[in-house]
């Protein structure tokens, strides 16, 4: 089994930055990392992933150049840089985990209970 806790999140002005963290516990070789995001009333959308060695990332347009997602596989965490965020950007960010490569936005099997991400006008 594995556990996956974020932290990092609050409220931040918007054009400001904000470093999403996640730990993962138990089973701990997961090969994909990735965050997701989610407002009310919409479905969770794919945000960034990251492989096992970190040479390989992927970015939602809507974050692409904004973002910067990394990994410490010895501390067994990723993180999530936000920078310039917009009023686009609120919602809850889940970290999310598997233990095999593939698509990077689909088909993750563990999945963090998600810190909120409130940005302020």
């Amino acid at each position: 089994q594995v556990q996956l806790e974020e932290s990092g999140g609050g409220l931040v002005q918007a054009g400001g930055s904000l470093r999403l963290s996640c730990a993962a516990s138990g089973r701990t070789f997961m090969i994909t990392m990735g965050w997701f995001r989610q407002t009310p009333g919409k479905e969770r959308e794919f945000v960034a992933a990251i492989s096992w060695s970190g040479a390989s990332v992927d970015y939602a347009d809507s974050v692409k150049g904004r973002f910067t997602i990394s990994r410490d596989n010895a501390k067994n965490t990723i993180s999530l840089q936000m920078n310039s965020l917009n009023p686009e950007d609120p919602a809850v960010y889940y970290c999310a985990a598997r233990p095999r490569a593939g698509p990077r936005r689909v088909d993750y099997d563990y999945w963090g209970q998600g810190t909120q991400v409130p940005v302020s006008s």
